[in-house]
């Protein structure tokens, strides 16, 4: 493959790729704004949950434990 055919080989993907880029719908910023509080929200939520349950098992787990070792 020669360098012209190369050349215009990339001239034609990069061509391609702003066409499909064109085609894109992009999120307005009250969209991106809104689901990244959604995102946040559920984080936090999913983060306090887990905590929580980690500090119930671990109660748990020691109530175990001294009941074994008597």
């Amino acid at each position: 493959m020669s360098l012209n055919e190369r050349v215009g080989a990339v001239r034609g993907f990069l061509g391609d790729v702003r066409a499909e880029v064109d085609k894109v719908t992009w999120p307005t910023r009250n969209e991106v704004r809104g689901t990244t509080i959604v995102v946040l929200i559920t984080v936090f939520f999913f983060g306090f949950y887990l905590y929580g349950l980690d500090v119930v098992m671990s109660y748990i787990s020691s109530f175990v434990t001294s009941l074994i070792e008597g």
